[in-house]
């Protein structure tokens, strides 16, 4: 939550009727909500800004439903249908779509291209860091190793690789329908370490599928000598939040 000054009692700051801006912020795999707040300055960059942040835990569900997973571990539909109705009708958080922005590193990076094409009417904008999005029928076209994993997984959670496939998960395929729809997408912030070399050799595919798509409000952002580590994502979370026009408070 934004600091609360010190001589404004907490009745007078819940009850004042103003409304702050949330980002939405995913962490990576193995990781879990405390992930930012250990290792990057997010807390400081917040309260510059008035801005609330949210961090669930997603365990290592890749931001999506498992409902075969114990009694059923519904990750994508929590965030949306659960939890952000909870934080907005407990805080004075704002729920405007110009007000809610979603970001998140590594596996958090690709919930968050989940997110945002599948629900680009609830987030203005979304930074992806040291993420690419997959088309998931071209990753089993060429056999790769992630493709491999997700067969062990994920694949039998959607009832079989063609039901994997069209499902919601497939970020790249909902992008072209929802560019064909007209939908009015997030803007976007793409960023990695120049060393991470397995996002940074995808990351030509990723512009030319934007730049066909004919997605321009694009930021790309990559940095010298890091790789995927947090020394970058503090970095690039920070030049996110400006690119979404999250200003200081003066």
């Amino acid at each position: 939550m934004p600091d609360r000054d010190r001589d404004t009692m907490a009745r007078d700051f819940y009850s004042s009727g103003k409304k702050y801006k949330v980002l939405w912020l995913l962490h990576g795999t193995f990781g879990d909500y405390s992930d930012w707040i250990r290792k990057s300055m997010i807390e400081l960059y917040a309260s510059e800004r008035d801005l609330i942040v949210v961090m669930p835990s997603a365990m290592n569900s890749n931001y999506a439903n498992w409902p075969s997973f114990s009694t059923g571990y519904d990750m994508f539909d929590y965030l949306t249908e659960e939890l952000m109705p909870l934080v907005y009708g407990w805080l004075p958080a704002s729920d405007k779509r110009e007000d809610n922005f979603i970001a998140g590193l590594s596996m958090g990076g690709r919930g968050t291209f989940v997110y945002a094409f599948n629900h680009p009417e609830l987030f203005a904008g979304a930074a992806i860091l040291s993420a690419n999005p997959y088309d998931f029928r071209k990753l089993r076209e060429k056999g790769t190793g992630m493709w491999e994993r997700m067969k062990k997984s994920a694949v039998n959670f959607e009832g079989g690789e063609e039901e994997f496939i069209d499902s919601y998960q497939n970020s790249v395929k909902v992008l072209r329908e929802q560019v064909k729809k007209g939908a009015v997408l997030p803007k976007l912030f793409i960023g990695a370490g120049e060393e991470d070399r397995m996002i940074m050799d995808d990351m030509p595919e990723t512009k030319a599928l934007l730049e066909e798509l004919g997605i321009k409000d694009v930021m790309y952002h990559t940095a010298p000598g890091l790789a995927h580590e947090w020394r970058y994502w503090d970095m690039a979370i920070e030049k996110a939040l400006d690119f979404f026009g999250i200003e200081k408070k003066d």
